[in-house]
C-alpha cells in the first residue's frame, strides 16, 4: 500500500471513530435519561451492538458510498483525503458544540465538495447522488412519523393500565437499544468501508465491489471504540432539552429508530442517525402533546442540519486546494 492509501484509511477509520463518539449519544442517551440503565451500561451495550450490526445485515450502503455516487477512474486519493478533512473538521466542530448534527451530511458534503474541485460535474454520478439525498431528507419525517404513530398505538392499548407498566417499557429497553445499536452499526460503518473500498478501488481497480473481511472488522472496531467513549454534551442534548424522557418515550423512540434505520440499510440507502433520532423523539413527544416540545431546540438542530452538507463541502473544496498547492 501506498502512504498515500495509507493516510485514507488512517481518515475513513478516524471518521467512523468520531461517528462513533458522537452517535452514541444518539443510541444511549433516552435509555440514560429514562433511567433504564447507568451510563457506562448503556454505552457498553451500544459498542457490542454496533461492533455486530456490520457481520449481520450486509454491505449495500457500504456499496452505495464507494460505487455510486461519484466515477472512481475520475478520482485520485488525494480527493478521498480532502473529502475526510473536510467532514471530520465539520464533526468536531459540530461535537464541540454539542448539536446533534449529521455525520452522513458531512461525508457526503466533503464528497461532492472534493469531487466538484478536482473533477467537475461529471464525475458525480447523479442517480446515485440523488438516491444518498433523497434517503438523508426523507428517513428523518419517517422517523419522526412513526415515533408519532407508534406511541398514539402504545397509548391506546395502555389505557387503563397501572403504573408498573412503566416497569415494562424500563426492562425493554434492553432489546430496544440493542436493535438501535445494530441498526446504527450496519449503516454506519459502512460509510468508512465504503470510503476505504473506494480508496482500494483508486490504487488497485477492482474487477467487483467487495469490502474485505479486514475492512469490515476495522470499521466496526473504529465505531465501537468511539461509541464506548461517547459525547456526553450531545447525550444532554438529546436526552433532556427536547422534554422530559420518561421510560414509554425511550422505547418508543429506539424501536421506531432501529426499525427506519434497518429498513434504510436493506435498500443501502446511507441514513443520518441523528436526524432519525432526533426527529423519531420529537414524534414521540408530539404524539402526546405538541406543547410538550421544546420546538426552539429542534429548530437550533433543522438549522445545523441544513448548513452541513454546503458547509462540509466548501471545506473539502478548501483541503483539496491545499493539498494539491503542497
Amino acid at each position: 500500500m501506498s502512504s498515500e492509501l495509507l493516510i485514507v484509511i488512517a481518515l475513513a477509520l478516524f471518521f467512523g471513530f468520531l461517528n462513533g463518539i458522537r452517535d452514541a449519544a444518539n443510541i444511549v442517551a433516552t435509555v440514560i435519561s429514562s433511567r433504564a440503565f447507568a451510563p457506562r451500561t448503556a454505552l457498553t451495550i451500544a459498542a457490542l451492538a454496533e461492533f455486530t450490526g456490520p457481520f449481520l445485515f450486509g454491505v449495500g450502503v457500504a456499496r452505495t458510498i464507494g460505487a455510486e455516487i461519484a466515477q472512481v477512474d475520475s478520482l485520485t486519493l488525494t480527493v478521498i483525503v480532502a473529502a475526510l478533512l473536510g467532514a471530520i473538521v465539520w464533526n468536531v466542530i459540530n461535537g464541540h458544540l454539542g448539536i446533534p448534527g449529521s455525520s452522513s451530511h458531512t461525508l457526503i458534503g466533503g464528497i461532492i465538495g472534493a469531487v466538484l474541485v478536482s473533477a467537475g460535474w461529471q464525475a458525480i454520478l447523479l442517480p446515485g447522488l440523488i438516491k444518498v439525498l433523497a434517503a438523508l431528507f426523507i428517513f428523518p419525517l419517517v422517523g419522526f412519523a412513526s415515533g408519532f404513530v407508534f406511541t398514539r398505538i402504545i397509548y391506546f392499548l395502555a389505557q387503563g393500565a397501572s403504573p408498573r407498566i412503566n416497569e415494562f417499557f424500563k426492562r425493554s429497553q434492553l432489546i430496544t437499544a440493542i436493535i438501535l445499536g445494530l441498526s446504527h452499526g450496519t449503516n454506519d460503518a459502512q460509510k468508512s468501508m465504503g470510503i476505504i473500498v473506494l480508496g482500494l478501488a483508486i490504487s488497485h481497480p477492482l474487477n467487483s465491489f467487495e469490502v474485505p473481511l479486514w475492512v469490515t472488522v476495522a470499521s466496526a472496531a473504529a465505531m465501537a471504540l468511539g461509541t464506548s467513549l461517547a459525547g456526553w454534551k450531545l447525550i444532554r442534548t438529546l436526552g433532556g432539552r427536547f422534554y422530559k424522557i420518561r421510560p414509554l418515550h425511550s422505547f418508543s423512540t429506539q424501536l421506531t429508530s432501529g426499525i427506519v434505520i434497518l429498513s434504510a440499510s436493506f435498500f443501502g440507502a446511507p441514513v443520518s442517525t441523528s436526524h432519525v433520532v432526533s426527529s423519531a423523539i420529537i414524534g414521540v413527544g408530539a404524539s402526546e402533546r405538541f406543547s410538550k416540545v421544546r420546538w426552539s431546540v429542534a429548530g437550533d438542530i433543522l438549522t445545523a442540519w441544513l448548513i452541513t452538507i454546503p458547509v462540509s463541502a466548501s471545506l473539502a473544496a478548501g483541503f483539496y486546494w491545499l493539498l494539491t498547492a503542497l
